[in-house]
């Protein structure tokens, strides 16, 4: 896969206990690459990560200590940086929104800057979100065009995430002067809602449809009739990993931002991602609560992912529904026989890929 391209490759991955982390670190490590984690301890009792025993280096410290930042990246002596550590939720922003700016926006800057000190970075990958974009919520799908921008603290830091990646980028990391100037390329993956097994964080819909059946608790459904792009953590990231593998390649046309969602009958409202679930586990119990007092999210978020179709080669390989079913499949599982069906699922997505003959999986 990936041409084997990151067969004794070292990639340096912050955030790698998290959820979306630590899929990416055993996908990582079936594709042969040597994983250096660099983040904060898993932010969750159970976790993906602690379950999944990874082998993989880590230091476990906060992005935004500079020194020990430095020191780890430079002492990996990595071939690639994917920075995905990051305050990921957009009520804890409303709660914390200084934290969230401080970790969200300096983090990032600090990663570069880091990598500015670490000769042998060649490429490097800013995972920010599809909340990074001024959403006007008119209908049509976010597009890379797009301007950057946000409502609430989350989305904002997600939108200057963009333009600091986009700043270093043209400022110190320029595609025009690649391989004269520095060696060196960098771009940023933007991702819709992403569901999986193994992800334990509050405020997020399926981990939280998990816990009614753990607690016997209806869950509170907020905003039964938001629409999101809900796609499986796998879909992601194998555009992240197909992006990574052109920058490693040198290929200087995808130092750009990219945007990875699913297809446009995928965007699905909470109430059908509900029922969907519940047909899977009928032990999930819901009970919808709009309440003007909520803090404010959008009602309608889509992302077009035509980019990276025509230039990656990349695209959906599971459809929303097929991602609930396994997602919900993985915690079932888990809860009542203790199983662990990462490797099962990961199997099943690249059978699906070849069976598509996507070229990332050939």
């Amino acid at each position: 896969m990936f041409n084997d391209i990151y067969r004794h490759k070292t990639i340096f991955l912050t955030g790698h206990t998290g959820f979306k982390g630590s899929w990416l670190a055993y996908w990582l490590r079936q594709l042969g690459a040597t994983v250096v984690g660099y983040s904060l301890p898993a932010p969750t009792t159970p976790s993906h990560y602690a379950l999944l025993d990874l082998d993989v280096a880590e230091t476990l410290a906060d992005i935004n200590d500079v020194p020990s930042l430095i020191g780890a990246m430079q002492a990996a002596k990595p071939n690639l940086v994917i920075h995905m550590a990051a305050q990921a939720l957009v009520r804890e922003s409303y709660r914390t929104p200084l934290d969230t700016l401080e970790t969200n926006v300096l983090g990032t800057a600090r990663v570069l800057e880091a990598v500015r000190q670490t000769p042998s970075v060649r490429a490097v990958l800013v995972v920010t979100s599809d909340k990074c974009y001024e959403n006007p919520e008119d209908g049509q799908p976010l597009r890379e065009t797009d301007p950057m921008g946000g409502f609430d603290p989350y989305s904002v830091s997600k939108g200057a995430a963009e333009l600091i990646t986009a700043s270093y980028r043209n400022s110190f990391f320029n595609p025009a002067q690649y391989g004269q100037t520095h060696q060196v390329l960098v771009a940023s993956g933007r991702a819709g809602n992403v569901i999986g097994g193994g992800d334990w964080a509050v405020d997020r819909l399926v981990p939280d449809l998990i816990r009614s059946v753990q607690n016997h608790v209806p869950v509170p459904i907020r905003n039964p009739l938001a629409v999101r792009p809900w796609q499986h953590v796998l879909e992601p990231l194998s555009g992240y990993l197909r992006l990574s593998q052109h920058l490693l390649e040198g290929d200087v046309t995808a130092a750009e931002g990219w945007n990875f969602g699913p297809d446009a009958a995928d965007v699905l409202p909470v109430r059908a991602v509900v029922r969907e679930a519940r047909s899977v586990w009928p032990l999930i119990q819901v009970q919808e609560e709009p309440s003007a007092e909520n803090p404010h999210e959008a009602h309608l978020l889509s992302l077009d992912a035509t980019k990276a179709r025509q230039r990656l080669g990349w695209q959906p390989v599971w459809d929303t529904s097929t991602a609930i079913r396994r997602s919900v499949l993985w915690y079932r599982d888990q809860y009542e026989n203790r199983s662990v069906n990462t490797a099962a699922d990961l199997a099943a997505y690249v059978d699906g890929a070849r069976a598509t003959n996507l070229p990332w999986a050939l």
